[in-house]
């Protein structure tokens, strides 16, 4: 790779690009694309958009109608790769960007989001960040603090002829230093002020303005909007712009971003400012000098003890008044939340080995946490619905209306438990303790354990979050655990459960028609098996009773499937795939018992115990966690 020879391309390319001209030369560039004279709301709308969305409907997807019901649901691809479990949340940002790019009252507003912490706020506004850093240059007037849009040259007398000429809306009104600038540089011949193009940069604070939290001691305004330079004040008056340093996040965000963190820290009348920036879009300029336009999307964000103190004071009901909140809770889908730990993960430097089912239990605890009590459901099962899971009960699909649990659950769910960075030091403390580089889900629970023993929350917390690793999600793993050995312990898992679905399908299929099945050696006409049926169905407890009403509804689903396109296998209907598997698991229960349990196996158990865990090997487990995890089965599985 020749270095020189990149730098050289990347500085050529810089070059090129670069515009540099007067007010008429953008002037018909602008006539020929309308599009670059776009307010900071609907460059920010464009960015997202730009990367496309997909249109998510219930009737089409079966997941979304589980966890949404009959909303629609748009996923866009900007959010995709780096936030999950938070569409809803996704999608009313969105909206508040396409409300304010349509000159709604939301351009006029601040966004503000609020949420627990570790919720994802702060990643949320670097995201748009980053993305105003990658957007196109916009062109600005040469030598201006505020890089403001060069259009506002044009007298307001003459506005509607330009703007009638160009097919555009010219808003705003030239910086004290500009128009200064005009007056005696320029002799007031404003088509030959130079424009140039400019980017947006965090570091260069170019078009990204951040405000922390300030001392409350010592809340300096110039912060927002510039100082006085006090050694310019000896050459000119203090009326004149000359002496102004326009430096402040207002200034630096103008035509990009202003970013309040944890805004409610400050004093109330620090944030004064946001009055004007928003419903005037002006803000004040430092001395004596006049308003100055301002065009920029204000990101503000905190916890939520903060935003119940600020609203509870009636004072601050002009701020309010400005505020388009958004709550992001924390991600209570189970799915979602493990592809979040997995995005951190992989993004740290931690090499050491991952067993199946590790991440997935500590993302089960998280979500457990964060879900309120139901009167309909077990925690568990709660969760599981939330993942768009479904629940097998007595051979049907119990129906539980997920609606329902939310309106049960109240609209503080998700705002309250543990946090993502809790789970993820617990995971980086199991791996850092790791002697055999390898985590599995028996470490990650024990330190999980560890985490909520030190954790700085009441007592009756601990407890209930001990009770759900110790105990529910102790539970749960159990059961993965003993599926996971039976499929090792049967080689060709799955083609075997293939075989008893289609076995079962053909003599459910006959009994519900009222015929008889033909043997495929023989070609003898049988009966249905009721025997055979009867095994399986017994598994996920139907009657006897029962057992007509559900092969009717399996020969009707899976009639329903085919019909529609679909494919039919094992796991297509829940709860037959629930009771096969389960007849597999019930078939080697004991045999695989007494291998794992064994000490001292003879050759025939020692070569079904190996082949067991290649099989395990092979599903993902290294040598070490397959021991562990073995030995664990070996203690705690098939208890009776």
């Amino acid at each position: 790779m020749d270095f020189k020879q990149i730098i050289k391309m990347d500085r050529e390319n810089k070059k090129k690009n670069k515009f540099n001209g007067t007010l008429l030369e953008y002037l018909e560039f602008v006539k020929k694309n309308p599009d670059i004279v776009k307010l900071s709301h609907k460059r920010m709308y464009d960015i997202i958009m730009a990367q496309g969305f997909e249109v998510l409907k219930p009737e089409e997807n079966r997941r979304i109608r589980k966890i949404y019901g009959n909303d629609v649901i748009k996923s866009y691809n900007f959010f995709k790769k780096d936030f999950y479990g938070i569409d809803k949340v996704l999608m009313k940002l969105v909206s508040y960007f396409y409300s304010a790019a349509m000159q709604g009252e939301e351009a006029r507003q601040v966004l503000y989001l609020v949420g627990p912490v570790g919720a994802g706020k702060s990643s949320l506004v670097e995201a748009l960040k980053k993305a105003i850093e990658n957007c196109p240059p916009v062109y600005a007037l040469e030598g201006c603090p505020m890089r403001e849009e060069p259009l506002h040259l044009i007298p307001k007398h003459l506005r509607g002829e330009f703007e009638d000429e160009l097919g555009i809306k010219v808003e705003g009104d030239l910086c004290p230093v500009c128009r200064h600038r005009l007056k005696n540089e320029f002799h007031g011949e404003y088509e030959k002020f130079p424009v140039v193009s400019t980017d947006f940069s965090i570091r260069s604070r170019k078009g990204i303005g951040v405000v922390p939290p300030v001392d409350p001691n010592n809340q300096d305004t110039s912060v927002l909007t510039g100082s006085v330079d006090i050694s310019k004040m000896d050459l000119y008056p203090e009326d004149d712009p000359r002496i102004l340093s326009l430096n402040g996040a207002f200034n630096v965000g103008n035509r990009g971003m202003v970013e309040f963190i944890e805004v409610f820290k400050n004093d109330v009348e620090y944030l004064h400012t946001i009055i004007t920036a928003t419903q005037e879009k002006s803000i004040p300029s430092p001395g004596k000098n006049s308003m100055i336009y301002f065009d920029g999307v204000i990101v503000a964000h905190s916890n939520e003890a903060e935003w119940n103190k600020f609203k509870s004071d009636h004072t601050n009901e002009a701020i309010l008044d400005r505020i388009v909140k958004v709550e992001v809770p924390y991600c209570l889908e189970l799915n979602e939340e493990i592809k979040i730990y997995e995005k951190i993960l992989g993004k740290s430097n931690f090499k050491a080995h991952i067993a199946p089912h590790t991440i997935e239990v500590a993302a089960m605890f998280a979500v457990l946490s964060r879900m309120a009590p139901s009167t309909k459901v077990d925690p568990l099962t709660k969760v599981k619905i939330y993942n768009g899971e479904e629940i097998v009960e007595k051979g049907t699909t119990k129906k539980i209306d997920i609606i329902e649990l939310r309106e049960e659950a109240g609209l503080r769910e998700g705002m309250a438990g543990i946090s993502t960075r809790f789970i993820v030091k617990a995971i980086d403390n199991a791996l850092s303790n790791s002697e055999y580089d390898c985590i599995n889900p028996l470490s990650v629970m024990e330190s999980i354990i560890k985490s909520i023993k030190d954790l700085d929350t009441n007592e009756e917390d601990k407890k209930k979050y001990l009770a759900f690793v110790q105990d529910t999600i102790r539970k749960e793993y159990n059961k993965i655990l003993e599926k996971e050995v039976t499929k090792a312990f049967i080689s060709s898992f799955k083609e075997q459960a293939e075989s008893l679905f289609n076995n079962y399908l053909d003599n459910a299929e006959a009994y519900v028609n009222k015929t008889k099945l033909k043997d495929q050696y023989t070609g003898e006409e049988l009966e249905p098996d009721e025997t055979f049926m009867r095994s399986i169905e017994g598994q996920i407890g139907v009657s006897e009773s029962s057992a007509k009403g559900f092969r009717l509804d399996v020969t009707s689903y899976m009639f329903y499937l085919i019909r529609n396109g679909g494919k039919i296998n094992y796991d297509s209907y829940e709860p037959l795939k629930e009771a096969i598997e389960k007849k597999l698991t019930a078939s080697v229960r004991d045999l695989s018992r007494v291998i794992t349990q064994s000490k001292v196996r003879d050759k025939d158990q020692g070569k079904k115990y190996n082949s067991m865990v290649e099989e395990m090997k092979a599903n993902g487990y290294c040598d070490h966690c397959c021991d562990v995890i073995l030995k664990y089965a070996a203690n705690n599985l098939w208890k009776d």
